[in-house]
């Protein structure tokens, strides 16, 4: 273990001051995203596209053939898989024609593009991928391991522990710029390919903003864990 990380130490009190804005600050990310996903879902767009129809449209604009747009069952489940090359979008999203249905299916389309663009940010997240899911393998028996061991662990368990939160905390990190990305992209396409007024991208706005809440809640709960495990090495 490096030396300075050693002497890393933040006080426990200021860790769980942290560790409350951080519940907090999750709870209004997931509040703010559940009510504008609620209220633009019962707005229906003037164009009448299936959110299908939408990734379709903005896939096919860049040039996209080779991705295959598939039905999920589940709420927000919604996502590109650019391993598979599938966009999958919820029932909701995958036959709705709301601002929220629309908006959520443009997003995942967003990352298409950045596939076929070879946007850095996302080849880097992809390549992180394997890693990140051994990291997230250990981390329960870490929270375990800390929960109920937590003045008997030391050493090679909190070395292990930083590696493992360094891993999912960049992994975070680098999904706020392909997320914040892919909603910009979507913005961008949905009025340029006339599929909504500029009047209805209010509606989009508020889902897509209130999503990346959640992204930015994400990283600061992984950075906290880091945090934490950082201070205990000292």
């Amino acid at each position: 273990m490096p030396a300075h990380l050693a002497y890393f130490y933040i006080p426990q009190g200021y860790i769980m001051i942290m560790a409350v804005f951080v519940i907090i600050f999750s709870l209004y990310a997931q509040i703010k995203v559940s009510s504008a996903y609620n209220k633009n879902s019962q707005i229906g767009s003037r164009g009448g596209m299936t959110g299908r129809d939408v990734a379709a449209a903005v896939m096919a604009r860049a040039g996209i053939t080779d991705v295959e747009i598939t039905e999920t069952e589940g709420r927000l489940v919604d996502h590109y898989d650019p391993v598979h090359k599938t966009l999958v979008l919820s029932s909701d999203n995958f036959h709705g024609t709301s601002l929220a249905a629309v908006g959520v299916s443009a997003h995942e389309a967003g990352h298409a593009l950045q596939h076929r663009e070879g946007y850095q940010m996302l080849e880097f997240r992809m390549a992180l991928v394997p890693t990140t899911r051994i990291a997230a393998g250990f981390a329960p028996f870490i929270y375990i391991g800390l929960m109920f061991f937590s003045r008997s662990v030391g050493g090679i368990f909190l070395d292990v522990a930083i590696v493992v939160f360094a891993i999912l905390t960049v992994f975070q990190l680098i999904t706020l710029p392909v997320e914040y990305d892919a909603s910009k992209r979507a913005k961008v396409q949905l009025v340029s390919l006339g599929i909504l007024d500029q009047d209805e991208m209010h509606g989009v706005n508020e889902v897509l903003d209130a999503a990346a809440l959640t992204y930015l809640a994400a990283f600061m709960g992984a950075a906290l864990n880091l945090l934490s495990v950082l201070s205990r090495r000292n």
